[in-house]
């Protein structure tokens, strides 16, 4: 079960920085304040379910997300990784429709929850507030269009590639600037790629031995950035 967190203050929140809430004004801020509730999940804890009706705005305070549909078989399919500062469940929130994905907590994540009418009443006075979120919600549709694209034309090979580096762009590295900021399952990773846990498996033993990447449990370093980059199709 999810349980009570001390929540941060919005006025003094280093994640809100990075977040479509950072030029929120003074107002709009003791608002979420005075209303929000703030919980902390374990790695494997659900946020929200597929099917269920929002209630109101996730942001992420620390931690990481997966968000993932699932398929009549049950294999999921990740559809977005989010990070600090990112908030979850606003197209349903703002269609007025049901989730249509799950969220689940990758590691031991805190989170803010601002109320429907709260979130409803505050994008409702801020226009700039509802530009950023237009913003994201363009930013969101263009990578799905193209996450489509490469699920239909790219090798398995690239695709794990450009996941690789999507991973270090969006999370960075450990101390040793190498060691990928998240630890996914092999199963989650193939989930991302969008092949079997046994292909990528298999591939990423073969980027091992081209010293593309090292691999030590979950932990997986990128070796030979250019490499990747090359075998990924991408600019840098």
């Amino acid at each position: 079960m999810k349980k009570r967190f001390e929540s941060p203050q919005c006025e003094t929140c280093g994640s809100r920085e990075n977040s479509i809430l950072c030029d929120l004004s003074h107002s709009g801020v003791l608002q979420i304040d005075g209303s929000k509730n703030t919980n902390s999940y374990k790695r494997g804890q659900i946020i929200f379910y597929e099917g269920n009706r929002p209630s109101g705005l996730f942001c992420i305070f620390k931690g990481k997300v997966k968000i993932y549909k699932s398929s009549e078989s049950g294999r999921e399919h990740i559809v977005r990784l989010a990070k600090n500062g990112d908030v979850l469940g606003y197209r349903a929130l703002l269609s007025g429709e049901l989730y249509s994905a799950t969220a689940e907590a990758l590691e031991e994540t805190v989170l803010c929850h601002i109320p429907q009418a709260t979130f409803l009443q505050i994008l409702a006075e801020d226009h700039q507030l509802m530009n950023r979120l237009m913003q994201l919600l363009t930013h969101d549709l263009r990578e799905a269009e193209e996450r489509m694209v490469e699920l239909s034309q790219l090798p398995v090979r690239e695709r794990l590639a450009q996941t690789l580096l999507m991973l270090n762009s969006t999370f960075g590295t450990a101390d040793d600037g190498a060691t990928l900021d998240i630890q996914l399952t092999r199963e989650d990773l193939a989930n991302i790629v969008g092949t079997a846990t046994e292909s990528c498996i298999r591939l990423l033993s073969e980027f091992r031995k081209e010293g593309l990447v090292q691999l030590n449990g979950k932990k997986i370093a990128i070796t030979d950035k250019q490499a990747l980059i090359r075998l990924a199709n991408v600019v840098d």
